[in-house]
């Protein structure tokens, strides 16, 4: 294990008790299973400490402290054929980030995304929610992203336009335990 990666774990394990006691402000309480969890993992999989791992059959998020324990967190991920899946890396990540909605969404509903073809400030209404992690194959950036949400009642339900959402006092915790060059790996089978 390299030196940062046990460096990145230790500070995360650190953390953990507080994102998992994390209160929601709006009064919204996730179901159990989508919570922040601490599980194993298992080996045979080949994971790495640092790697963020989403599962797109159960909506987890798993953050890997080391080959076998991973913070599991609790995700939206996008409608039927919209979904991201592969590698990706971390190459930008943003607070309260700007939003303009893609051409292809504007597409496909031009009543919701039209208004906004120019862009949307960052801010508490803005649809990435607090925090914004890019994702990038080979230097070029895939407009997916692991972002907070201003619906967290989406967590745990296929209801984006593919990228991967997250409460946002989960996106918060998990933003600062990410470094770039963060790889991701998305996959579409069970745990």
């Amino acid at each position: 294990m390299h030196r940062r990666h046990f460096l990145a774990a230790g500070a995360s394990l650190l953390a953990t008790p507080h994102i998992l006691r994390a209160a929601q402000n709006d009064n919204f309480e996730l179901m159990e299973h989508l919570k922040p969890k601490e599980v194993r993992v298992k080996k045979k999989y080949g994971f790495q400490p640092g790697q963020l791992v989403v599962v797109l059959a159960s909506y987890h998020l798993y953050h890997m402290q080391d080959q076998r324990n991973a913070i599991r967190y609790g995700v939206a991920i996008g409608q039927e054929g919209l979904n991201f899946s592969g590698r990706a890396t971390i190459d930008r990540k943003v607070e309260w980030p700007n939003w303009r909605p893609t051409k292809e969404m504007i597409e496909r509903n031009p009543a919701a995304y039209a208004k906004y073809a120019d862009g949307m400030p960052g801010g508490p209404t803005n649809p990435l929610g607090s925090r914004a992690m890019y994702l990038y194959q080979n230097g070029r950036d895939t407009l997916f992203r692991i972002h907070g949400t201003t619906a967290p009642q989406s967590i745990g339900t296929p209801s984006s336009n593919g990228c991967i959402r997250m409460a946002n006092w989960h996106i918060e915790h998990l933003y600062e335990q990410v470094q770039l060059g963060t790889e991701v790996i998305v996959v579409s089978g069970r745990e």
